[in-house]
């Protein structure tokens, strides 16, 4: 698991994110029943440089940096209601490396976020709309080293030597925002959409690289979540939730 009791309050800063996106939706709906509610998938590439995590690792030739690029999944809701748009979204990043049996590493992660925007088109085919969020992300990297050339045996024999096969693993969370901007195109009847969304992803403060478990360590790299990504959107009614204008 990427989430630990150290992040507990970034949880908590989501829930409230996320449940203050659902409360503005239902109070608009109150005030007005003219919206379109869209379940989303999405894919894409990032694109983040991890400088200070990867300076210390390179001083470490037992062990490969972590790549800057990251695949990309998209999961979540997007609320269209007199052309202000809201919504909130899973996300789930990989580099898609690491092999076991060899020396390499791997970053993925995990984030939650809630966005708004405001479509600027007067288009009942086409959304192009900026868009701000807030969000949380929670990472762990995974180093492996090549083993091929310690003994079977004496991993069975050695307390030191078992704990000297096993991966690095270490953890980060940020506190993020999202700037960017969608387009879309809608199906004819309005049945679903399909779009671009570019954004920059960014953390307020460095953040200090922890241990698996997420303990302190002295001295430790910090890094800054600093992610340009682009994605393509698949978005569709979801059941119920279209109401006429």
């Amino acid at each position: 698991m990427l989430l630990n009791g150290s992040n507990r309050h970034y949880m908590k800063t989501m829930a409230f994110l996320l449940l203050f996106s659902i409360s503005v939706a239902a109070t608009a709906q109150q005030a007005n029943n003219s919206r379109t509610v869209y379940s989303i998938i999405g894919f894409g590439a990032g694109l983040q440089k991890w400088d200070g995590l990867n300076s210390r690792i390179a001083q470490f030739p037992q062990y490969e940096q972590v790549k800057d690029y990251t695949a990309l999944l998209h999961l979540g809701w997007l609320k269209e209601n007199r052309r202000f748009i809201s919504g909130s979204n899973i996300m789930l990043g990989s580099t898609m490396t690491g092999d076991r049996d060899e020396k390499s590493s791997t970053m993925r992660f995990f984030g939650i976020g809630a966005d708004f925007g405001y479509d600027v088109l007067k288009s009942d085919k086409l959304m192009l709309y900026p868009l701000v969020g807030l969000g949380g992300e929670f990472y762990q990297a995974r180093f492996y080293k090549d083993n091929s050339n310690v003994d079977f045996d004496d991993v069975l024999q050695s307390p030191t030597v078992q704990n000297s096969v096993r991966a690095l693993g270490l953890k980060n969370s940020f506190f993020t925002y999202k700037l960017g901007v969608g387009f879309n195109v809608k199906s004819p009847g309005n049945k679903g959409a399909i779009g671009l969304q570019a954004s920059y992803n960014g953390s307020f403060q460095d953040k200090a690289w922890r241990s698996n478990d997420g303990q302190m360590l002295g001295s430790a790299p910090k890094d800054r979540l600093g992610r340009f990504q682009l994605s393509i959107i698949f978005s569709g009614i979801a059941d119920g939730m279209k109401h006429s204008k």
